[in-house]
């Protein structure tokens, strides 16, 4: 029996700020919002508070290559706090790619490795971008054997 090919898709929670973080991560990351509907524009028996008509009830975003990030407003009431024990690696070909995207998505944000050299890849680093959601990045892996 032929097994099932899973590819894990990040949803990341916001509070307010899902659209404005799904058009940079499109920016930064080349990537294009192929979806994005708010609360406001559930099917009318979904109650829904006036605050909440202009968030973002699930947005996705897909990547190069076929990979997907989904994200989402918290509604009213419910809190959106740091992610915890999560973050997103990208693995990068190149260390100048790597670097690119580790600078743009710092800027903003806090820098917990500073993107160097590591004995698992020619460079590495870690962030929080200024949204809150923790990045790791990986520049010139080896090979896999």
């Amino acid at each position: 029996m032929e097994k099932t090919i899973l590819q894990p898709i990040p949803y990341l929670f916001f509070d307010g700020t899902c659209t404005e973080a799904l058009a940079f991560y499109a920016e930064v990351l080349g990537g294009t919002v192929v979806s994005s509907l708010t609360y406001g524009e559930m099917p009318g028996d979904m109650p829904c508070p006036d605050e909440a008509k202009d968030r973002v009830m699930n947005a996705m975003l897909e990547l190069p290559g076929g990979n997907m990030i989904y994200g989402s407003d918290s509604f009213p009431g419910r809190a959106t706090g740091p992610v915890s024990g999560f973050m997103i690696t990208l693995n990068y070909p190149t260390v100048d790619e790597a670097q690119e995207v580790f600078d743009q998505l710092a800027d903003g944000g806090e820098i917990g490795m500073p993107f160097s050299p590591s004995f698992w890849a020619e460079k590495f680093g870690m962030l929080t971008d200024k949204f809150g959601i923790e990045w790791a990045i990986n520049g010139n892996l080896p090979p896999r054997t």
